[in-house]
């Protein structure tokens, strides 16, 4: 892995180079949160902020789109999507691994071509970040990411240590080697120890080991129903959660009969909708049973990328209305003291 130094006065350089490749979004604060959105200049970043709503999934998997036009009669025709680069600047590792993890289901065979174009157009930079209340991620084994970026800035004060995840980011780190530098030891002990004393700001802590037995195992543990009881089945935490990749798809006909557009939008297995098939059948029909579906799909493991689905973000208790913590939760099961 190619590591350079990159002087935090410097970083409007690098900036301009990534506007080169397209258009930038980064972390902006909106009233209490944050969200990713369209940038024109470094002083719009936050690049020091602990999490957005919406995980930086909304880019490749949009929460509402078209994605058929469909003649009645005549069948239907793909909806082409132009291709758009864009830059998606300051991501967190825990996002980057849940980006990994969508990878793994859209872009298995078959494989989704809206979700291919438009991660194949698009830049990664991730940022360096400290735990606040919420995360967990090292718990589950993503607080760091090996790869799934072109480029990730590590904060050492003064400046950034620049690692080079891609050719495309190797480009960038070249077209402003002018403004870089090569770390010297100094600075890679100065990462040791920011990330020793990262390693040591975390405060939740969830137990991972077997976890995904444990979950199967009690299926019928009273902590499901102590829990499922506070919740609104509002759906917010698949929402908000970078890996959730469920879908609704739907159709609608236009007036005159004859045009109409097929569309999906993000689904949440909190809707009693979510698991009724044909016939009226529900295999989820209570509010207990999908409280347990979800905290079972979280807590297992996706083959490929061999991590969890879930990837101890935060934004499922950060920002659930009924105030339960996903991992209280699952600490619960195992008889932990909350």
């Amino acid at each position: 892995m190619r590591y350079a130094k990159l002087p935090k006065e410097m970083f409007g350089e690098l900036f301009e180079a990534l506007k080169m490749f397209g258009e930038v979004h980064a972390p902006v604060k909106r009233g209490k949160t944050f969200l990713f959105t369209k940038v024109s200049s470094p002083s719009e970043a936050s690049l020091n902020y602990n999490r957005t709503m919406l995980p930086p999934k909304k880019y490749f998997m949009r929460p509402l789109e078209e994605i058929l036009k469909v003649k009645v009669g005549k069948g239907y025709e793909p909806v082409v999507e132009e291709p758009k680069r864009i830059v998606l600047l300051g991501l967190h590792a825990c996002d980057i691994n849940a980006l990994r993890v969508l990878d793994s289901v859209y872009l298995d065979e078959p494989e989704d071509p809206y979700y291919q174009s438009r991660r194949a157009n698009a830049f990664i930079v991730g940022v360096s970040c400290e735990p606040d209340e919420y995360c967990f991620c090292k718990s589950m084994g993503t607080d760091y990411a090996w790869t799934g970026f072109d480029l990730f800035l590590h904060d050492i004060g003064e400046a950034y240590l620049v690692r080079v995840g891609s050719a495309r980011g190797e480009a960038v780190v070249e077209s402003i080697k002018k403004s870089m530098s090569e770390p010297m030891r100094d600075d890679f002990l100065k990462l040791r120890d920011l990330e020793l004393k990262r390693s040591k700001m975390f405060k939740k802590e969830l137990n991972a080991s077997l976890l995904p037995d444990i979950v199967d195992s009690l299926y019928e543990s009273d902590v499901w129903t102590k829990f499922s009881d506070k919740c609104l089945a509002c759906g917010s935490c698949n929402l908000v959660c970078p890996t959730c990749r469920c879908y609704d798809a739907t159709e609608k006909v236009e007036l005159n009969l004859e045009d109409g557009v097929r569309v999906r939008r993000w689904d949440s297995c909190f809707m009693r909708s979510h698991a009724l098939v044909a016939g009226g059948l529900n295999f989820r029909p209570t509010r207990l049973d999908r409280f347990r579906h979800r905290y079972n799909c979280k807590s297992s493991i996706e083959p490929k990328t061999n991590t969890f689905f879930c990837v101890g973000c935060g934004r499922c208790s950060a920002f659930c209305p009924a105030g339960i913590d996903h991992v209280v939760v699952l600490n619960s099961l195992w008889g932990l003291a909350t």
